[in-house]
């Protein structure tokens, strides 16, 4: 369902089309649409709907999520000063419930979940006040979709190793993207591998370890230092194969830590020499995983915003009991992490 790169991913196109079949394992399959279940008091499934209007912008999201969806209101529609507002995105497989934030009496704002396949999924707006039940106050549609970004996570994880596919990239050295892109390119690119169901054998140096015994040749790393992606660097120093790359020299004698110096990225060289290097302010500005038991809770922290996502009810359509219960849940585990963040202080 992916696109085909454009700039500056565009440069990518190539190699991406030929490494189709080794990223299929990479790539999910879209799922059947859904059909939508009318809005409705929570508990209260033969109730008549409440038909708020509402708008969504963006209407659709990358796979890998963490980009802000705001909600607009109509005039009439404002929020009250004691309403909580959560979003139920309800896909085939997957059931995420988000937290908002209020901008405005008729604007809030969330982050979209990360999704596993590229589908139409239902959102609803959930109003929450003490006292009363809640509320599905609106639906509106939103799309998942497979960006460039993600296709070019895909060709990259399928090419660790596979020295004419990582050589292809060297040509960026004289193209590359602007320099007002890269920051967006490093963010997108490093979220949508994060997002990646990598399979447990997968390392930075490639799966064939004949091929790590320190000769020379071109590694992910070099790559993502040569572009000066921080996040991307870091996510991979994380990964099996990443701290062990920095020492690798490719045909022209550089090492990811002396093309960092090279280049000037010094934020970057610290990161790669620095023994206990922290990970950089700009990987903070992401939503994180928290731990916590059985289920899937991210936290973006710049927002603010908390995402529990669970695996949907086969075959059943998202009513009001379940909007109750995820919602319920949700508020419990914010907080728990709130409690417990506290004892840090």
């Amino acid at each position: 369902v992916g696109a085909r790169l454009r700039p500056p991913c565009l440069l990518l196109a190539p190699a991406v089309t030929a490494a189709a079949e080794g990223a299929a394992a990479y790539c999910p399959s879209p799922r059947p649409r859904r059909g939508a279940a009318p809005a409705r008091p929570a508990g209260e499934p033969g109730e008549p709907h409440v038909s708020w209007v509402m708008k969504l912008s963006p209407q659709q999201a990358p796979l890998y999520g963490d980009c802000v969806v705001t909600v607009l209101l109509a005039e009439e529609d404002k929020v009250e000063d004691d309403a909580i507002f959560y979003l139920i995105f309800s896909g085939s497989t997957l059931y995420h419930c988000t937290s908002t934030r209020k901008v405005s009496s008729d604007t809030l704002e969330t982050i979209a979940p990360g999704h596993d396949c590229c589908e139409t999924v239902k959102v609803l707006p959930c109003a929450s006040r003490e006292g009363l039940p809640v509320f599905v106050v609106a639906e509106e549609d939103f799309h998942f979709v497979q960006d460039e970004a993600y296709d070019a996570a895909q060709f990259l994880a399928t090419s660790a190793g596979n020295q004419q596919a990582l050589n292809f990239t060297r040509f960026l050295d004289r193209s590359g993207p602007p320099s007002r892109d890269v920051n967006s390119l490093d963010e997108k690119v490093a979220l949508a591998f994060r997002h990646l169901k990598l399979p447990a054998e997968w390392n930075v140096l490639g799966t064939d370890h004949t091929l790590h015994d320190g000769g020379p040749r071109e590694t992910l790393m070099h790559f993502a230092v040569r572009l000066g992606l921080l996040r991307l660097t870091w996510f991979l120093l994380q990964k099996p194969g990443g701290r062990g790359a920095l020492s690798i020299h490719n045909k022209e004698g550089a090492t990811p830590v002396s093309l960092a110096l090279e280049r000037g990225y010094h934020e970057l060289h610290q990161l790669l020499t620095e023994e206990n290097a922290g990970e950089p302010d700009s990987w903070s500005s992401l939503s994180y995983e928290i731990p916590y038991g059985d289920c899937s809770v991210r936290h973006h922290r710049e927002l603010d915003i908390y995402t529990l996502t669970s695996e949907s009810e086969s075959h059943r359509e998202p009513h009001g009991d379940s909007c109750t219960g995820h919602i319920s849940k949700l508020m419990n585990i914010q907080q728990q992490l709130m409690v417990r963040e506290s004892f840090h202080f």
